[in-house]
């Protein structure tokens, strides 16, 4: 009765039951007008008819024209008034204009050096195109002086955020998409106080709709007790509109500008296990000491200056090289280093920079490469590059969770289990429980771990980040963690992915609308 009780006066059934009164009143309201007026369905079927002009003609992937045109072709007199309300991919006039200035400030202070691309080419032209990309398309540069350590799980990750934090001396960042009350974040919110009230600038960026459940409303009024300054991204309301689609997804940690930690790791217990809802969550993560770590906080600062009432400069957070140069002595010499190169993917543009990283590694790998992602909701062109790798040879193996955490989602991502297997790519399905990890492994020498999931709304529709890794001594621990995560998971062969009928019918039928999931 008490967990009922704490549904119905959750804000996430509130804002639910609100947004669904007002779309059986519009589609009510929109039956009547129709029936009573010949004439207003004549306009409904053109504005219909013009919807599925503008569809098709988009640059837009054709999955996502063919997802649309579905319902505008099957409800003439409804179906372009919802592609006006939903079908829009780039995210309101305000955030744009509000995210493009920030940027545009900020972007002037960044500088790539070209000695690091040029060191590049001379070792691999190809690689030097990849990163060139990037550089180009997310306007972050390549570092050849960063330090990186890799994570195998939530777990192991937490001590060291701890620690980063208690010594930090200026600032910190904090921006993620999950933050959820338990032993995790009070751990981290205690020292968050503490900094604060001994003179540190404490910012935090959390996602409204990846809180809804977790937080208290307006939390940001709370921490603002503790001095702990506060943006909430994108506060979702109840009102019927595509707005709500574009979520800051990214997890960006980042210590007096010297320590940064970004990676699929959330800050709530199930991320470091200490809750059990799926199994055993398992997760990556990576942290970075050194010039790349400014990157990160070039992500943090053009969201917060979007929104917050600040007008920060970049050099006013650039670390003093002799706070991070400690721990760079500490470690193996420069040549372990290799290059790192923090990226960041937005809709606010039509350059699909986390879906082209992938696209690159994967067409760019001449032995093996090795993914690990939660969901496979892939377009044509990923399942193309993927089948073709494989054909010419390339070891290609996918490891997704065997527990889902939605079943629906784990529906469609089975669905392409067959076309993948049948060209000779290696599926598994990680037994313990979630596998939450995003990352690619590519001939020992490229890797990228980050927040970017290989389904439509990480690649189209939310704020990402990632990390290139390019002959870093940190990809062969990436390597390694695949190959002992793939031994604890079910290797998914043609016997054991036969559906029947219904299922296939089923999952056929979800296919079509996978790129409005």
């Amino acid at each position: 009765m008490r967990k009922i009780k704490k549904l119905l006066l959750s804000r996430i059934f509130i804002v639910g039951v609100l947004i669904l009164i007002q779309t059986v009143w519009f589609i009510t309201f929109m039956l009547n007008l129709t029936s009573e007026s010949w004439w207003i369905q004549i306009v409904l079927q053109v504005l219909s008819f013009i919807a599925l002009i503008l569809v098709i003609n988009r640059n837009d992937n054709p999955a996502y024209k063919l997802a649309w045109s579905i319902p505008i072709l099957a409800f003439p007199i409804l179906g372009g008034l919802l592609y006006g309300m939903l079908g829009g991919k780039k995210p309101a006039r305000r955030m744009r204009t509000q995210i493009d200035a920030s940027w545009k400030r900020l972007s002037k202070e960044i500088m790539q050096e070209k000695e690091v691309l040029n060191t590049i080419e001379g070792i691999d032209k190809k690689v030097r195109g990849q990163v060139g990309y990037i550089v180009n398309n997310s306007g972050y540069p390549v570092y050849s002086n960063t330090l990186v350590k890799y994570y195998e799980s939530g777990e192991e990750n937490f001590p060291d955020m701890l620690e980063a934090l208690r010594n930090a001396e200026k600032f910190i960042f904090v921006e993620y998409f999950i933050i959820g009350e338990g032993r995790m974040w009070n751990e981290i919110l205690e020292i968050l106080k503490e900094k604060a009230k001994a003179g540190v600038d404490v910012r935090l960026i959390y996602d409204d709709f990846g809180c809804l459940t977790l937080l208290p409303y307006k939390y940001g009024e709370e921490l603002a007790k503790y001095n702990i300054k506060c943006v909430v991204f994108n506060p979702v309301i109840p009102i019927f509109s595509a707005v709500m689609n574009h979520r800051d997804h990214r997890k960006i940690m980042v210590i007096d500008g010297t320590i940064g930690f970004t990676g699929g790791i959330n800050l709530a217990d199930e991320y470091i296990n200490e809750k059990n809802r799926f199994g055993y969550w398992k997760d990556t993560g990576i942290r970075l000491i050194g010039d790349a770590v400014f990157s990160l906080t070039t992500m943090f600062l053009t969201t917060w200056n979007a929104f917050h009432s600040s007008n920060d400069h970049l050099k006013d957070f650039t670390p003093d090289a002799t706070l991070y140069q400690k721990f760079l002595d500490m470690n193996e010499g420069k040549d372990t280093y290799g290059f790192v190169q923090p990226y960041a993917d937005s809709p606010l543009d039509e350059e699909n920079v986390g879906e082209n990283v992938y696209l690159n590694i994967i067409n760019m790998a001449q032995d093996y490469v090795y993914i690990c992602t939660p969901y496979l909701i892939i377009d044509n062109e990923m399942m193309t590059a993927l089948c073709l790798a494989s054909k010419r040879g390339v070891d290609v193996r996918i490891i997704t969770p065997n527990i889902p955490d939605k079943k629906i989602v784990f529906a469609v991502t089975q669905s392409y289990y067959e076309q993948l297997v049948k060209a000779g790519i290696k599926v598994y399905q990680f037994e313990p429980g979630f596998l939450h990890a995003k990352s690619f492994v590519c001939d020992d020498e490229i890797a990228t771990v980050g927040t970017i999931n290989m389904d439509y709304r990480s690649l189209y529709l939310h704020f990402e980040c990632g990390v290139y890794m390019y002959r870093n001594k940190t990809i062969l621990d990436i390597k390694k963690d695949f190959i002992q995560t793939m031994q604890q998971s079910i290797h998914m062969t043609e016997d054991k992915i036969k559906r029947k009928l219904p299922m296939r019918l089923f999952q056929s039928i979800l296919r079509l609308f996978a790129p409005m999931m």
